[in-house]
Parts: C-alpha cells; sequence; structure tokens
C-alpha cells in the first residue's frame, strides 16, 4: 500500500500531464465508460461546514477511487484552512486498498482548477484577455494558476472578493507570476470582463444577469453541494449555450439546478463537456454569445488526478509500504 501526504502529492502533479488528464476523464464520462454513483453529502448548519464522497471507476482502470472532501469555512484563519480529505484508491479486482492520499485537498483543488480553464479554453472567445476571479480562497488561486497553464500568459486576471484586503493579498502573492491584480467594484469588472470565473461557497448569486456583457463566458465552480449558488437564474436562463461536467449531478445541485426549479430550462438546455471536447456537440456558435460552463466536481476527475499522482510517484521509484 502506498501512504502520501500533501506535500508529496504537490511535488507529484505536473499540471500539462493532469490537465491531459482531466480532459480525458471528462471524455470518458460522455462515453460512458465511468460508473460515477450519485455524491453523498452532510452537511453542518451550524458552522456552516459540509462534507462531499465522490466515487466511481472508469472503464479499463485496475482501481476504484473513493473521495471525501470537507469545507468548514470558520477555518479561515487557521493555518489547517477550509479544506481538508483524502483519496482511498482501491483495486477493482480484490476490493484492497492500493493507495491512502492524505491531500488535504489539494487534488480536488488541482483538479478543479484544471476543469475550469479547460471548460473556459473550450467555450470562451478566442480573443479573451481579461479573466475576472470572482473569490479569494485557495480556488481561486488554483483558476489563475490553471488557466494560465492551460491557455498561455497572455492573460490579464483581475480579482474581486468580499474582502477587499483578501483580493489584494491574492493579487500580490500571485503578481510576480502572472499579470493580476485586485478589483474593488464588482459590477464594473464582470461588465468589462472577457471571461468570470466564480469560485466561491455563496448560496445567493454574486451578480446580476444584466452586468453580463454579450460575448462574456462564465465558468462557475462554487455550486459542489445542495443550497450553493453564484450566478442569478435569469443569467442562466439568459445563456446561450449551457455546458455542465455532468447533466444528472448539475440538475440536481449545480447552477443548472436553480434555474430548473424555477421552469426556466430543462434538461435538454445543458450539454455535457464531454461532448463539447469530442466534438459530438457544437460548444460556442458565435462571438456575442453568452456562454456558461457549470462544474460541480465529478469523480472521474478525482480517479484521474489519483492516477497522475500514483504514475509519478512510481516513475520516481516510489514504492508500497
Amino acid at each position: 500500500m502506498i501512504i502520501l501526504d500533501r506535500r508529496q502529492i504537490e511535488d507529484l502533479i505536473y499540471l500539462p500531464a493532469a490537465a491531459t488528464a482531466i480532459r480525458d476523464a471528462f471524455c470518458s464520462t460522455s462515453r460512458g465508460e465511468v460508473n460515477l454513483p450519485p455524491v453523498g453529502h452532510i452537511t453542518f448548519p451550524q458552522v456552516s461546514g459540509d462534507c462531499h464522497i465522490k466515487y466511481g471507476h472508469m472503464q479499463g482502470k485496475p482501481d476504484f477511487v473513493i473521495k471525501i472532501a470537507t469545507g468548514f469555512p470558520q477555518n479561515a484563519e487557521t493555518e489547517g484552512g477550509t479544506g481538508n480529505g483524502m483519496s482511498l484508491v482501491l483495486s477493482a479486482t480484490t476490493g484492497a486498498v492500493q493507495a491512502i492520499l492524505h491531500d488535504e485537498m489539494v487534488m480536488t483543488d488541482m483538479r478543479t482548477g484544471l476543469a475550469g480553464s479547460i471548460a473556459t479554453q473550450a467555450l470562451a472567445r478566442s480573443d479573451s484577455r481579461t479573466v475576472l476571479i470572482v473569490g479569494t480562497g485557495p480556488q481561486a488561486m488554483r483558476q489563475i494558476e490553471s488557466h494560465a497553464a492551460v491557455m498561455g500568459d497572455h492573460l490579464n486576471f483581475e480579482v474581486w472578493g468580499r474582502s477587499a484586503s483578501k483580493a489584494a493579498q491574492l493579487a500580490d502573492k500571485l503578481g510576480g507570476r502572472f499579470a493580476v491584480r485586485s478589483v474593488s467594484d464588482l459590477e464594473t469588472a464582470v461588465r468589462s470582463a472577457d471571461v468570470i470565473v466564480t469560485a466561491t461557497g455563496s448560496t445567493k448569486p454574486l451578480f446580476q444577469s444584466d452586468w453580463v456583457s454579450a460575448g462574456t463566458h462564465i465558468t462557475a465552480v462554487g455550486a459542489d453541494a445542495p443550497g450553493k449558488q453564484e450566478l442569478d437564474v435569469n443569467l442562466v436562463a439568459r445563456a446561450d449555450l449551457r455546458v455542465v461536467d455532468l447533466a444528472a449531478q448539475c440538475l440536481d445541485h449545480g447552477e443548472m439546478s436553480h434555474a430548473a426549479v424555477q421552469g426556466l430550462i430543462a434538461g435538454q438546455d445543458v450539454l455535457e463537456l464531454g461532448q463539447v471536447l469530442l466534438q459530438a456537440a457544437t460548444g460556442r456558435k458565435s462571438p456575442g454569445h453568452i456562454t456558461i460552463a457549470d462544474l460541480t466536481g465529478i469523480a472521474a476527475q478525482d480517479i484521474a488526478i489519483a492516477d497522475v499522482v500514483l504514475k509519478a510517484y512510481r516513475a520516481k521509484g516510489g514504492r508500497d509500504v
């Protein structure tokens, strides 16, 4: 059995290789090659905490993965951070535990960041330059890193958060590596952005639909559990294209679910990202269209990132203990 901690896992993840694996995972999902049971959720309302359990098996893989991830916002000022968790890798032949990857959310954060950038690359206008990041937590940082890695260094990032000081801190932290600055006026930033990435734990819309200009692409990654919402339902209804990581999941508890409950959209009004990547469905059709990617996070991503880590570990001579 292999046991790896956060530091070891971070050192083993090479973003370009991980991006390829995540992209392939979306394609495998849309081809029906991944067994993805419903997500398990536990909430702790008294502390605004939550836990979700995602698990699945990909055809042809010798192992299956069970991922446990927690989010407890009140830990923001502690060294442990707001998120924690691990992935268990088990043999699909014997059921034996093959690896315990105690990543403390690193793998989840990285695969979510990469998923966001893959969706943006597939759906945004080709001339997009300004990327507005709404949020200041670990996922906001991962989205900046991943968008730069996947789409190139021509992007200019703006960061907005409810805490102006946290937005400034994030911009300062990443300013030596990327073109990034903090902004204080959300409406102005939304109106001028080519791409908007929402990466928060919000339970209500972050901005109004009419702030969003024609041609904008929005990647929303925060609504990974029931009750969470980042986008105005009128914006979801207004969009010319709605793309999701998994239709059943996003219509259950993603951004799409809120619009669907109100009768503004239906299941046939969404496409899966894997379909677009496989060119089985058409993505953006016009530079003036508004496009949305609703990413709730799927176990196929967790399988893929765990596989990347274990392959890198073995390639470096790592052995079972």
